[in-house]
């Protein structure tokens, strides 16, 4: 029995030594055999060659190296091809997530979980106004799709064999992982932790210096939802009626020409124009993230390039 962990990491040579040595301490006492497969996100620290020495004296370390960056989920994605597990377990490389609490995690996949979510109860060394939007953002893709997932659970589970082997046939160009995961079905569980703060460094994915948060809640509401589509549908019948009932009140005005028609409507005509072309470009908007998707989908380029996997084919 082989049990895979894929790593997707960029610059962390902080924390990649404490993380090889309790995953190594976490499976010497599991009864299986295991492989780390390290996927590494174009670093441009130390974090490969620290992973190169590790591998010297340890060949169950694998690595992929990434032709240029792709980011975190086409490295994810790339791991999960190349490894060969009867169960995958993928995390992040920062420690916040426990590698301790893998034997949990193994434990239910033993007594017939094909997924494996690991859920938090408390987060330290989060930024309260980050957890507020991430909650709201998760009750916003929950509300809009046909799917459910889980409140406060991350990159951080196991998926079995078979379960995987389903995610990997999807060949969806910018997926959404979470939501597939959840997608894809099966027996799935929980396994509840404190998470701790970062062991080491800064975080590669900061709410104000990157749009990824953004971009992960626009991946999830447009891959499993067309509401936003119904709603910018809505919105231009709506306004239409709105602008019907508003024409017909002018020419009702200029019939019966009131004196104080003539100051009341130029001044409000402005705000009327702002608010369509606010509307306008809101529908246009919601249009343009669903028609990129598909252009991005019609291109059919792939989602990541590997340059060489050490150790493995």
């Amino acid at each position: 029995m082989l049990i895979s962990v894929v790593l997707s990491f960029r610059n962390e040579s902080e924390n990649l030594p404490e993380l090889i040595r309790r995953l190594e301490l976490v499976f010497a006492s599991e009864p299986v055999g295991y492989e780390l497969v390290f996927v590494n996100d174009a670093s441009t620290d130390s974090s490969l060659d620290l992973l190169l020495k590790a591998r010297e004296r340890n060949p169950s370390i694998k690595i992929v190296n990434m032709s240029r960056r792709f980011g975190n989920t086409p490295c994810v994605l790339a791991g999960f091809a190349q490894s060969k597990g009867d169960a995958v377990i993928y995390m992040d490389t920062d420690l916040q997530d426990p590698p301790e609490l893998i034997p949990q995690m193994l434990q239910k996949w033993r007594e017939g979980a094909d997924v494996v979510h690991t859920t938090r109860t408390a987060r330290k060394g989060e930024n309260a106004f980050k957890m507020w939007l991430t909650r709201q953002a998760y009750r916003a893709i929950n509300g809009l799709s046909d799917i459910t997932i889980l409140q406060n659970t991350g990159d951080f589970k196991l998926i079995s064999r078979r379960a995987l082997n389903e995610i990997l046939k999807l060949s969806e160009f910018d997926p959404f992982l979470r939501g597939l995961v959840a997608w894809v079905g099966f027996k799935q569980e929980q396994v509840f932790y404190e998470r701790d703060a970062r062991f080491a460094g800064a975080t590669k994915y900061s709410l104000w210096r990157s749009l990824n948060p953004y971009k992960e809640f626009l991946r999830g509401i447009t891959t499993f939802s067309t509401l936003p589509l119904y709603f910018a549908l809505f919105l231009g019948i709506l306004v239409s009626a709105l602008s019907f009932v508003l024409f017909a009140v002018l020419v009702l005005t200029a019939l019966v020409a009131s004196p104080s028609s003539d100051l009341f409507w130029p001044r409000i005509q402005p705000g009327i124009s702002l608010l369509l072309g606010g509307i306008i470009l809101l529908t246009v908007g919601i249009l343009g993230i669903y028609v990129g998707r598909i252009h991005r989908e019609s291109i059919d380029r792939p989602r990541y390039i590997i340059a060489e996997f050490i150790g493995g084919e």
